[in-house]
């Protein structure tokens, strides 16, 4: 096995093992908080896989860093390799009961992803992606072959604060313009995966994203064999402002919709 086939599969058993801790708590009266607004929701359950997550990644490589959303994790990639886990994308769906949430977990060399999982386990699927392709449940997956506009599904995603909803109604209004339809499924990790495996032809959004929402997505879509760029159109990296992932076939469509977003 080689290291990044390793890493790819501790990737994916850090993923599952958060997510079980999270799914042990989903509906259940678990304590909400709220942090920097009244959408960013926090619960113990983020918290406590979280600590799952780093405990596995910590027993294999204890010296490499990690980035996470909570508690004392690093926010920010630093050069070498890292691992980037977010225990739940999509918590205000999880505090709903709503069924769309993900653990995420990747691992990047200099910021480039190399390994990734993601894990919806109130969904019973689990995204992966490797050197070779990306996988879920264990089939190889591939982004849709859409060409067509007017046969596409686009996602908005990422969250656009009360004092940016013209942006958020932008984005809409941008994609049922152009595509046959619009989804929002309240979790960056599960659209890109969806997107990934070619239930959507895109996602975007004007936002610069934390790097736990959206590093394990990144490279599931990639893997899969679709692109995603920053607003200009240049390969996106973490740092990017802007996120427009697509199916590749309709990335001009895709990336034409997100540049209305700044109006």
């Amino acid at each position: 096995m080689s290291q990044r086939t390793g890493r790819a599969a501790l990737a994916r058993h850090a993923a599952v093992a958060g997510g079980e801790v999270a799914a042990e708590l989903f509906r259940t009266d678990v304590a909400v908080e709220t942090k920097s607004q009244k959408t960013d929701v926090v619960t113990e359950a983020d918290r406590a896989a979280q600590r799952r997550v780093e405990e596995i990644i910590a027993a294999e490589y204890p010296d490499e860093a990690l980035v996470g959303e909570e508690e004392d994790a690093l926010k920010t990639i630093p050069d070498g390799t890292a691992w980037i886990v977010d225990p739940i994308d999509g918590t205000n769906n999880y505090v709903r009961e709503l069924r769309t949430w993900a653990t995420a977990v990747a691992c990047v060399e200099d910021g480039e992803p190399v390994a990734a999982a993601n894990a919806l386990p109130a969904l019973d699927d689990v995204y992966t992606a490797d050197d070779d392709g990306t996988y879920r449940n264990g089939h190889e997956v591939s982004v849709a072959e859409t060409t067509d506009p007017e046969r596409a599904a686009v996602v908005p995603t990422v969250w656009w604060p009360m004092d940016r909803r013209d942006e958020y109604a932008r984005a809409c209004e941008a994609i049922v313009e152009r595509f046959a339809d619009l989804r929002r499924p309240g979790s960056a990790q599960a659209a890109l995966a969806e997107l990934a495996a070619g239930s959507t032809a895109g996602v975007i959004t004007n936002v610069q994203t934390n790097p736990w929402d959206t590093i394990a997505g990144v490279h599931l879509v990639r893997q899969a064999g679709g692109r995603v760029t920053d607003l200009e159109g240049a390969r996106w990296r973490h740092n990017s402002r802007g996120l427009v992932a697509s199916n590749g076939h309709l990335h001009d469509d895709v990336l034409a919709a997100a540049r209305t977003i700044d109006g």
